[in-house]
């Protein structure tokens, strides 16, 4: 009994551990703005860029990411500042999609995990698995995602979120049952701000995947490879 009660404070330690990683490359808007010269960009294919190295429509985009909600700039931005234009305009619309979209931020990371285990996008799942864990979806659903299975014991709007980004990733299409179903339980903004989250984290998993970008010192890939 013992022994086990030592392996499961591990493993919450751990995981506390990991979720303190994420938080600290994006502490999001309770920190203030890092000095651009502070800040540590991540990459692999593409080599990480300084701020002083920077032209000024990238120092525009670096210096407009840093001072928006997220406080940082881990993830894809590295590689989005070689189209510093696209990037910014990118970087505002992933923020208003993680910030302000109408799905309650369990449900939205929800629709995130989907996706970034449609693409296996590592770093996406490394970070919004536990974003999804601390908005209070249960890990035995996030689990589920990982393996590629339909998980059980969903809440009803869990469920209509699975059906409807599951469907529109998997077949390309959105059948009347599952659209009806989606707009009946969360509107036509729902809908629409389901796509666009989905929509989102496919570039951004697109990025990443080009990049390779690589996970945090320590980290192990979560995600094996779907049949």
């Amino acid at each position: 009994m013992r022994h086990k009660m030592i392996v499961a404070t591990v493993l919450v330690a751990g995981v506390i551990g990991l979720v303190g990683v994420a938080i600290a490359q994006n502490p999001g808007t309770s920190a203030p703005p890092p000095d651009p010269n502070t800040v540590k960009l991540v990459g692999n294919r593409f080599a990480p860029l300084t701020y002083k190295l920077m032209t000024p429509p990238q120092k525009k985009m670096f210096e407009s990411l840093i001072s928006g909600e997220r406080r940082g700039a881990a993830g894809p931005f590295n590689v989005l500042l070689r189209s510093p234009e696209m990037g910014d305009l990118a970087q505002q619309f992933g923020a208003s999609m993680r910030f302000h979209s109408s799905m309650p931020p369990k449900l939205n990371e929800f629709a995130i995990i989907i996706t970034a285990r449609h693409w296996t996008s590592h770093y996406e799942w490394y970070a919004h698995r536990r974003a999804a864990a601390n908005a209070g979806l249960n890990e035995s659903i996030i689990q589920a995602v990982a393996t590629g299975k339909r998980p059980t014991g969903m809440a009803a709007d869990e469920e209509a979120v699975y059906n409807f980004c599951t469907e529109l990733l998997t077949t390309k299409q959105v059948s009347d049952k599952t659209f009806e179903a989606t707009k009946a339980r969360f509107g036509e903004r729902g809908v629409v701000d389901l796509i666009g989250v989905t929509g989102y984290y496919q570039l951004v998993s697109m990025l990443l995947n080009t990049d390779k970008y690589p996970l945090p010192d320590g980290a192990a890939m979560e995600l094996k490879p779907l049949q």
